[in-house]
Parts: C-alpha cells; structure tokens; sequence
C-alpha cells in the first residue's frame, strides 16, 4: 500500500515539474535576441536551493 502510494506521489511530481500552467515564477537568462526563459514553481525552487529561499522570501517583505 505504501508502495504504491510513494510510487504515485513520485509520479504526480514528475507531472508537477512539467506542467506549465500553474508555474509561478518565471527566469530570464540572457540578452537580447539571445534569450532563454525558465519557467518554475516557486516552492520546489525554495526547498532545492538556500539562496533562492532566502532571496524569495526577503523579497516579499
């Protein structure tokens, strides 16, 4: 039972990061015609990195 629930909770995060339609923060990389965005979900971004948790965070202050 377990099993499969963590093999579907797996399954439903792939589906999270590939979804485009409920991303709320988009990256910009580049210049001019030599751009490149990103778009994210915001609160996978600030458990995977300790720079953008604390940059996202003091920027809604």
């Amino acid at each position: 039972m377990f099993k499969q629930f963590f093999t579907n909770l797996s399954q439903n995060f792939v589906e999270i990061l590939k979804d485009d339609n409920y991303y709320d923060i988009t990256i910009e990389v580049g210049n001019g015609s030599n751009v490149k965005i990103f778009r994210a979900h915001k609160i996978i971004m600030c458990y995977r990195s300790p720079f953008l948790r604390r940059t996202l965070s003091s920027n809604k202050k």
